[in-house]
């Protein structure tokens, strides 16, 4: 059977959308009628569309929360589907839960019916949902899907400010430099030169930056552009991927702090997989793929790979040498006690504190850095400035 999104009017001629399954579009306008509407426009969903089709992170986070209060209140699955798309702004997205619906309402299983829309439940998200659909505890799963979106959401916001404040602000003092140099040193230099005075080495090295300022910002965005043309070429290339990735963990203050995010999502997501009766190697196999950080997850495959062969889980993660001793002593305690599912739960409590306090070291440290480079440069300018003046009045007193 195909899905079809479809336009019709209600009874009281309200315009409604959403998403029907039948074998043809004949099929699928009786099935619409059927439900009290008269439809308009009845079109087929290709694949290539369903996986076109995003939506916001805050919109799933709500979605998750409402459905896990609706089924908790007892209420049929198909009918805290539809009560949530109508609760839903974003349109796209409505119309998925229709078809949600609709393939519930045929029988198919939820986390499967969830795989046709891959850009807006993960593998996670669905390996979870189906995993809470066979237990019978659809409800909690949703609870917990939710909270764990919502933890994800928070540190995706604090790494991103961490990485944000410092970029806008160098971009920022770039923009001032730059202004100084183009439109206000020049104008006050010409004065200097008109007058005949001999310019000092360091009024003639940064009036001529100044004279070259255009091309030298063609020159940088003409780099930034190769610069992103090759990395679009490398991401191509996943071995080449893999040692620039590892190379991004070795920054300085920035490579501890992108660890400590990427085991946290995969801790965090462990234990939702762990606490839902999943074992660890399918667990692993899914959270893996929540790290962006190409090095580490084809470690943790590699470790993964070694469990499903009889390999102790500690020993093939101590093996990499890269992940911090204090997570590989709670795994370990964890894994020793058969206590692994809290333990992944206290190892995410604790990167996540990891990163606040990296995160704050960060902004502390590079926040004045910025602010003492950018008062060397305007300092340097001011000099520029002065020196002539002074060798003006020099002149002019002798």
């Amino acid at each position: 059977m195909s899905a079809y999104n479809y336009t019709a009017f209600d009874r009281i001629g309200k315009k409604q959308g959403g998403f029907i399954s039948a074998a043809s579009e004949r099929e699928a306008r009786k099935l619409i009628k059927g439900l009290n509407l008269i439809p308009i426009d009845v079109n087929e969903t290709t694949k290539e569309v369903a996986n076109k089709i995003k939506v916001k992170s805050k919109t799933l986070v709500l979605a998750t929360r409402q459905l896990a209060t609706l089924l908790d209140s007892d209420i049929a699955l198909d009918e805290a589907i539809k009560i949530t798309a109508e609760h839903t702004h974003e349109k796209r997205f409505t119309n998925v839960l229709y078809a949600l619906r609709e393939a519930v309402i045929q029988g198919k299983r939820l986390g499967q019916a969830m795989t046709a829309y891959p850009n807006i439940f993960s593998n996670t998200y669905t390996s979870l949902v189906t995993a809470g659909d066979a237990s019978g505890n659809l409800s909690l799963m949703f609870d917990n899907l939710a909270s764990y979106l919502e933890e994800v959401e928070n540190i995706k916001q604090k790494v991103v400010s961490a990485l944000a404040y410092p970029i806008i602000l160098i971009v920022f003092s770039l923009a001032v430099i730059t202004a100084l140099l183009t439109f206000v040193m020049p104008q006050v230099v010409d004065q200097f030169v008109r007058a005949g005075v001999a310019l000092p080495l360091l009024t003639d090295l940064l009036l001529s930056i100044s004279r070259n300022m255009p091309y030298i910002l063609l020159l940088l965005a003409t780099a930034s552009f190769l610069g992103m043309v090759w990395y679009k070429r490398i991401r191509s290339q996943p071995k080449q991927l893999i040692k620039l990735h590892k190379r991004f963990l070795s920054l300085p203050m920035l490579g501890g702090f992108i660890l400590n995010a990427e085991l946290e999502r995969f801790s965090s997501t462990m234990y939702m997989m762990l606490n839902s009766g999943i074992n660890l190697d399918a667990a692993m196999e899914e959270s893996v793929k929540v790290i962006n950080n190409k090095y580490l997850q084809e470690l943790i495959m590699t470790a993964n790979k070694q469990v499903t062969e009889g390999t102790d889980f500690v020993v093939s993660l101590q093996k990499t040498a890269i992940f911090p001793d204090i997570f590989l002593q709670l795994i370990a305690s964890g894994y020793l006690s058969g206590n692994l599912t809290s333990m992944f739960k206290k190892v995410s409590e604790f990167m996540k504190s990891e990163i606040e306090s990296r995160r704050s070291m960060i902004l502390s440290l590079l926040e004045p850095i910025v602010i003492i480079i950018m008062g060397g440069f305007t300092l340097l300018i001011v000099l520029a400035i002065l020196i002539p003046i002074m060798q003006m009045n020099a002149v002019s007193i002798n």
